[in-house]
This record gives structure tokens, sequence and C-alpha cells, in this order.
């Protein structure tokens, strides 16, 4: 554990890359020609052969300016049962705020206080049973959407070929890997129901998803497969539409 001057814990929570292949959760397996499927998403195939510099791109949104620092909320182990759901969701709000991680000393108290709020939130829903309530489902997506649904910065290399060059590695990446974690363990749980999720997991949300394979930082594809094999088994209703939007991609 290392600290800053101020006191405050800059640890970094380490969580081993998702694995791509396999059965999605909830009981619905997905057939190797589906998961294949989705498994091959990748736009930047054989583009070129020119190497490059690894480089670090901010491509979230923030607005620092006289915003006010985040406050420190209790531990949810620490809270009466009763109280949990109303605290979990307060601390999914404030990790919708976004932090500016290209300078490393700006707002150092708040940057903790999200990451530590992310791996609480990420411990409690894996952990506590009945942790994931009707009103947690839009809170989380509206957590989720806020963090990686952003515009992605232009490449400044048309050929980027991902076995050759260097990629531009997202410098946000300390919480927006929580985020996705978070998101993972939010869709495999037993708690977890599609026929609530479906309400806020449309086919808007797909598309945004999609979008997000622009990333030239590898570690956000692998969580973006992951999730999208998730999404792909626990709703029916979308996969048609996933298997057709996956071969617009191809096509264009």
């Amino acid at each position: 554990m290392m600290a800053d001057k101020g006191g405050i814990n800059v640890a970094q929570h380490h969580i081993p890359p998702p694995k791509t292949q396999g059965a999605a959760t909830g009981g619905q397996q997905l057939s190797a020609t589906a998961g294949q499927f989705i498994d091959k998403i990748d736009p930047f195939s054989k583009r070129g052969t020119s190497k490059r510099r690894r480089r670090l791109v901010n491509s979230s949104r923030y607005h620092p300016e006289n915003e006010p620092e985040l406050i420190q909320l209790p531990l949810i182990k620490d809270t009466p049962f009763a109280d949990q759901p109303a605290l979990v969701i307060q601390k999914l709000q404030q990790c919708q705020k976004i932090f500016d991680f290209y300078d490393p000393v700006a707002q150092l108290k708040s940057k903790e206080i999200k990451r530590a709020a992310l791996n609480e939130l990420i411990d409690h829903i894996t952990t506590v049973k009945g942790a994931i309530t009707e009103p947690v489902y839009p809170e989380v997506i509206k957590m989720v959407s806020k963090n990686i649904f952003r515009v992605l910065p232009p490449s400044d290399n048309s050929e980027f070929d991902p076995e050759e060059d260097e990629p531009t590695l997202e410098v946000s990446w300390p919480h927006l890997q929580l985020v996705y974690e978070l998101f993972l363990r939010f869709l495999e749980s037993p708690d977890f129901q599609a026929a609530t999720g479906k309400k806020y997991i449309d086919q808007r949300f797909v598309l945004n998803l999609l979008d997000l394979f622009d990333s030239e930082d590898p570690r956000e594809r692998d969580f973006l497969k992951t999730v999208l094999h998730r999404i792909y088994g626990k709703f029916l209703g979308l996969r048609a539409f996933i298997r057709k939007q996956i071969n617009n991609m191809f096509l264009s």
C-alpha cells in the first residue's frame, strides 16, 4: 500500500483481465458460434504495419471548474442493513463524477474517494445477497454510462494495427477499469433480473457499447467483449439486434 503526502491511499486495485471466451452467466450458455462471433469484433485488424510509440489519452469528460470535492461517505458494511440500499445509491451517484487524470495532483482526495467507493460497491454487489434492488438498476446504468460513454479521440495513426503498433492507453483507466468490473459483477450477480434490466439496457445502450470498440486501448476492448457476451446471454430480445449491428460493423 502507498499513500500520497496528504495521507490518501493511492494504491491501485488489481483486477485480472477479463476472459472473453466461454459461457455467459445466469444459466444461459452461448453457443460456440455466437461466442466466436462476438470475440472477433476488432475494428483494428490488419490495417497496417507502422510502428509508433505508446501514448496516454484522456477521452473522459470532466468539468472541474467550481466543483466541490467529493464527501467521504460511511462504509456500507458499517451501516445498518436497512440503510444500506440508500447508501449504495449515494455512492453510485458519487461515482458519476469524472476527473482529469492528465493532472496527477488534481483533486487527489476526490479521486481516491471515487476509487474506494467503486471497490466497495464491487465487493458489496459480489458478496451481499439481495444487494441489487430495483432502485439500483437505473443508478448503475447511469453511472456506467456517464463513465464509459464518451467521444474517443482521433487516432494519430489511421493505419493502426494492434499486432504491430503500440496502443493509445486511456489515462483515466484507474477509474474506468473499476467501472467495467462493477458492471460485470452487476450483470453476473444471481440477484440480477433481466426483466428489470431490459428497461435500462436497450438497443441504444448496445449501440453506445459497440461505438467504444474504436478504443485503441486493448484493456477496454477486452472488457467490452466480456460485457457484450454477458448482455447477449442475458437478454434474448437483444440477440438478433447485436448480431445485426456486428455484421454492420464488418461491412462498414
